[in-house]
């Protein structure tokens, strides 16, 4: 999760720098029955087959634009991104009431779309939980998972859930509870309050990472659809049991992230049978993606 529309984000990511990264992404929009759309990124469409294909999953409220802070070291490992928006955020449809678990769905649909028959997934954030679901759904087409400051689900026994987090996501989270028409009144008027960033993350937000800025505001350019969409699927049942993940997980948490405590992840560890977990003790929800780099490493590895 991401304050939205925060100038500080906004202003360290200059025009040229997101046109260089756009060069490198070819955009598609896969249409579906039902009038059904999926934006989706595809970072390696004409690369050699020996690349590993990484499914990326973006936080809330984010667009599915793959990070392209870790291109230098996906290019030097051999990684193709493909992602892709997902519903009601940029130019995925909406679905009302979908559940966490649905992405495994809209996933085996792209991965269809493009002959893709295995592949790694990488999460943050909110998108942590969406990668999870591939794996635990499609246990033959999912090599290896990243999860990094996932959420751990809501109610789940041995975790006290809101404990650690800041006050402003305690709130958005708990008007999600409420309810739809909650949550959308909430959202439409609450006031701008503190994320929970600590200063290591507002460095990395005037850094690399500043690629944030645009991808929030996207997220939220078409309206909170897709924001409420996404915390009503964190908080609801998500349609699939993190018991069931069989493959080989690295979890990667900050100590000090207040938007997603690292106790979520802690918890994650001990229900997916297959996870390690790295923890660095100076980080918080963004600047531990300084060590995202080290982790597509092991999920290179650990992907074949």
């Amino acid at each position: 999760m991401l304050p939205r529309g925060r100038e500080p984000v906004r202003r360290f990511w200059e025009h040229d720098q997101i046109q260089q990264a756009a060069d490198c992404v070819i955009e598609t929009d896969l249409e579906l029955g039902e009038e059904r759309t999926l934006h989706v990124y595809d970072t390696g469409a004409d690369a050699g087959t020996d690349r590993l294909t990484v499914v990326w999953h973006h936080g809330t409220p984010n667009i599915g634009a793959p990070p392209e802070p870790l291109f230098p070291t996906s290019d030097r490992l051999g990684i193709r991104w493909v992602s892709y928006d997902r519903p009601g955020y940029g130019g995925s449809t909406r679905r009302v009431g979908r559940d966490v678990g649905s992405a495994a769905d809209d996933v085996a649909t792209i991965a269809d779309a493009l002959d893709l028959d295995r592949f790694a997934v990488m999460g943050h954030s909110g998108g942590g939980p969406h990668a999870l679901a591939c794996a635990a759904r499609m246990p033959d087409r999912v090599l290896a998972v990243l999860a990094v400051s996932s959420m751990a689900p809501f109610g789940a026994d041995g975790i006290d859930w809101f404990a650690g987090m800041a006050p402003a996501g305690v709130a958005s989270l708990r008007a999600a509870l409420e309810g739809r028409e909650a949550k959308e009144r909430y959202e439409s008027s609450a006031p701008e309050g503190e994320p929970g960033f600590i200063p290591a993350d507002w460095a990395a937000l005037a850094g690399d990472w500043a690629w944030f800025g645009p991808i929030v505001n996207a997220g939220l350019a078409g309206g909170l659809g897709g924001y409420v969409d996404d915390d009503l699927a964190l908080v609801a049942p998500w349609g699939f049991d993190p018991a069931n993940v069989d493959a080989q997980t690295l979890l990667l948490h900050g100590e000090l992230d207040r938007m997603v405590p690292s106790s979520h992840s802690k918890w994650l560890l001990r229900s997916c049978p297959f996870a390690s977990l790295r923890l660095t003790p100076e980080d918080g929800h963004i600047s531990i993606l300084r060590s995202a780099p080290a982790a597509l490493e092991w999920l290179r590895t650990h992907a074949g």
